[in-house]
């Protein structure tokens, strides 16, 4: 469900933007939208949070950790830090 958004610029900016997105043929509310989107994800915390598990999940699993010895690959991983410390 889409709904309006009333925002109010000045006018030079409102013909700059509109000549660039006509230039990339789109119109302004597509420019807008993309800006919000863009926005949004840069200071989504749970989104980059998510992303951040799913790296790890995905680094984990190419390296052979699963379920049953996730507990195993942490204490070595926690080995391996504390090592290059000293």
């Amino acid at each position: 469900m889409t709904t309006q958004m009333i925002i109010k610029i000045n006018a030079e900016l409102k013909d700059k933007v509109a000549s660039i997105a006509f230039s990339e043929r789109k119109n302004l509310s597509e420019v807008v939208r993309e800006l919000l989107e863009n926005y949004v994800n840069e200071r989504d915390i749970e989104g980059y949070i998510d992303e951040l598990w799913s790296n790890i999940g995905k680094k984990m699993t190419s390296k052979g950790v699963t379920l049953e010895n996730v507990e195993y690959a942490v204490k070595k991983a926690r080995e391996k830090k504390n090592k290059g410390r000293n």
